[in-house]
């Protein structure tokens, strides 16, 4: 077999071994607790590994955007959720996806409902739709709290042309605990208010679905749940480590850079911009300078401590080393990236590895399908 060795980069690299093991490792742990598994595949992107998630017992996949969901059921997935609140502009492309694979979509506006019942009704059809309840995040979602949020979820639940599966979440917030007892916290209070919610608006047998990877390890072990959606998990990346969530040998997705130029004894240069790193900074319980770790080793997960990516250009990571490195131009490095689904949309392929043999080029389906 071929050696990572032998590519330009820099390329990103996807462990073969590690996203199986993620795969089979969060879908034994719900499916243990008679939890769903719908993956997000936002983050990676690509229909071979949805497939895999499908093949090992996940529902369906989420989707982020419309364009990604056209990706996903032409190739041959069936039933997709759109955890993303979808105007009824888009109804003639929604009906084409249900004529294709099970759909179902997310609301949190009575009037955006009523513009989905409209277009169901006009093309006799039925829409599954959720409504996505805010539990804390403070981007969309309706307000668990109000004092109208029941009544709201009634009117949605009464409209010709949809069904109401239930309630959605999702707790983006846990990326900035500080501890686990916060993460543990933040996931208790998304399902108490889903869970009351649901009764105050007297849902029969509601789906209870959340989705995030910090807070997945707690809301397994919740009653009430019904659906997890995490994404990351299939990759991992510096900030889940931060988080407690994996462990840097877990990561599944590292970017093979180069040293380009040694201009100075505590500057080194990579090839590995913020075209092909995320400039997102590392989150967790602990400070995590710089823009991802980096592994000098190819084969050893032991992160360099004394390397710090202080500063993307695009196409440069200029890294500043605390003390003498071996370093030398031509030399080959991994870097395990703060968000590796930002890093996905970056590429049009990923190599498929075993340590350093590659085995196969994926190519990155949905990438860049932002509406």
């Amino acid at each position: 077999m071929p050696k990572v060795t032998l590519l330009p980069t820099p390329q990103v690299l996807i462990d073969n071994r590690r996203v199986h093991a993620n795969i089979g490792r969060m879908q034994e742990a719900a499916s243990s607790r008679g939890i769903s598994l719908r993956p997000h595949a936002k983050t990676h992107k690509v229909p071979q590994v949805a497939q895999v998630q499908v093949q090992r017992g996940a529902v369906g996949i989420c989707c982020a955007k419309v364009g990604e969901a056209e990706v996903f059921a032409d190739a041959g997935i069936q039933n997709i959720r759109l955890p993303y609140p979808v105007h009824p502009v888009y109804a003639s492309r929604i009906l084409a996806l249900m004529s294709r694979a099970q759909i179902s979509i997310i609301v949190d506006d009575v009037g955006v409902a009523r513009g989905w019942s409209d277009a169901m009704l006009a093309a006799g059809r039925v829409l599954d739709l959720l409504v996505k309840v805010d539990v804390g995040f403070h981007r969309c979602g309706i307000d668990p709290e109000s004092r109208h949020s029941a009544q709201a979820v009634r009117t949605i639940a009464d409209l010709p042309g949809i069904r109401l599966r239930g309630l959605l979440s999702h707790a983006g917030h846990g990326y900035s605990a500080g501890s686990e007892r916060e993460l543990r916290d933040i996931a208790h209070r998304e399902r108490d208010w889903l869970i009351e919610l649901a009764s105050r608006a007297e849902l029969a047998s509601p789906e209870i679905s959340v989705g995030a990877t910090p807070t997945a390890r707690f809301s397994l072990q919740l009653d009430g749940i019904t659906e997890l959606r995490p994404g990351n998990y299939v990759y991992f990346d510096r900030t889940q480590v931060g988080l407690g969530a994996a462990r840097v040998d877990d990561c599944a997705l590292t970017v093979l850079a180069r040293v380009v130029s040694r201009p100075a004894e505590d500057r080194i240069i990579l090839d590995c911009g913020s075209k092909a790193l995320s400039s997102d900074v590392a989150r967790g319980f602990r400070s995590a300078p710089g823009y991802g770790a980096i592994l000098t080793d190819l084969e050893s997960d032991e992160i360099d401590e004394d390397l710090v990516i202080e500063r993307l250009s695009e196409e440069h990571a200029t890294v500043k080393a605390s003390r003498r490195s071996a370093l030398k131009t031509g030399d080959l490095v991994r870097v395990v990236p703060n968000h590796s689904c930002v890093v996905s949309n970056l590429v049009d392929a990923v190599q498929l590895v075993d340590g350093l043999e590659l085995l196969e080029t994926l190519t990155v389906a949905a990438r860049g399908r932002i509406n």
